[in-house]
C-alpha cells in the first residue's frame, strides 16, 4: 500500500504543480495567510451548526470549574475567527492567540457578538512559543483544530501546561489520522502534501492522541468523534479534556 499511496501522491503533485511550485518560490504562504480566515469562517460556521450539541457538551463543562465571583482566565489557542465563543459561559476573561494577523477583524466580528465573554487581547504568535503570557496564568485552555497544523504539537501542550494554573484544564478537539491500514488513511497520505498548502499547515495523518497521552497531564479523557464532513480527508476526531 506504501508504493501505490508514493504513486497517487506523485499524481496529484503533478495535478497541483502550480500550486506547490508558488510554494517553493515563496509566493503562496502570504497569499494563504490572507485567503485562510476567510475559508475559516465559512467552515467554522457550517461545523458549529453540525457539532453544536457536542460543543455545548465540551464547553458546558467550564462553567463547573468556575470559582466565588471572580472572573475565569481563558486562552483560546489558535482562535482563528473565534467561533467557539458562544459556547463559552458568562464571566470568562478571553485572551486570544493565533500567528496569523489577519484573523483579527473576524475576531473582533465574533466578540461585538458576544457581550458576555470579556475579550483582553489578541496576541499573535505561535503556539510552540507564548512568552507573553506568564506562567499559570491561566484557569482554562481551548484549542479545537489547533494541533493539526503547527510545527510541534508537544512543543505547544508544555507551553499549554506552563501557562495553566495547577488544577487548570485543557478542553480540546482536534481532527486525527485514519485507521492505519485503512483506505481512508492511504488518501490522507496521498493529499497531505498538497492539503498543507491549501490548509495553511493542517496535517491530515497525525495520530494526536499519542501526543496528548504522552504529555503527562495529571488526568486525559479522550473520545472519538466520527468525521464533520465526509467530503473532507480530514478523518474522524477526538475531544476531550486533560488536566494539569
Amino acid at each position: 500500500m506504501d508504493t501505490l499511496a508514493q504513486l497517487l501522491q506523485l499524481l496529484v503533485l503533478l495535478l497541483t504543480l502550480p500550486l506547490h511550485l508558488m510554494a517553493l518560490l515563496g509566493c503562496w504562504q502570504p497569499l494563504c495567510k490572507n485567503y485562510f480566515p476567510y475559508l475559516m469562517a465559512v467552515l467554522s460556521a457550517k461545523s458549529n451548526r453540525k457539532m453544536e450539541s457536542k460543543k455545548q457538551e465540551l464547553f458546558g463543562q467550564i462553567e463547573g470549574l468556575m470559582r466565588d465571583s471572580r472572573m475565569m482566565a481563558l486562552l483560546d489557542l489558535g482562535c482563528g475567527t473565534g467561533a467557539n465563543f458562544q459556547f463559552y459561559p458568562p464571566g470568562c476573561r478571553i485572551t486570544c492567540l493565533d500567528p496569523n494577523p489577519h484573523f483579527e477583524k473576524f475576531l473582533t466580528k465574533s466578540m461585538a457578538e458576544n457581550r458576555h465573554l470579556q475579550c483582553e487581547r489578541f496576541v499573535v504568535a505561535p503556539g510552540e512559543d507564548m512568552k507573553q503570557l506568564a506562567d499559570g496564568s491561566m484557569d482554562v485552555v481551548i484549542g479545537t483544530l489547533v494541533l493539526c497544523s503547527v510545527q510541534s504539537p508537544r512543543r505547544v501542550l508544555q507551553e499549554v501546561q506552563r501557562v495553566l494554573r495547577p488544577g487548570g484544564v485543557f478542553f480540546f478537539w482536534e481532527h486525527v489520522a485514519e485507521p492505519r491500514g485503512s483506505w481512508a488513511f492511504l488518501w490522507q497520505q496521498v493529499l497531505e502534501p498538497t492539503w498543507k498548502h491549501i490548509g495553511d499547515g493542517c496535517c491530515l495523518t497525525r495520530e494526536t492522541w499519542e501526543d496528548l497521552e504522552n504529555a503527562q497531564f495529571s488526568e486525559l479523557q479522550i473520545e472519538r468523534q466520527p468525521p464533520t464532513f465526509k467530503w473532507l480527508p480530514t478523518g474522524p476526531h477526538i475531544m476531550g479534556k486533560a488536566m494539569k
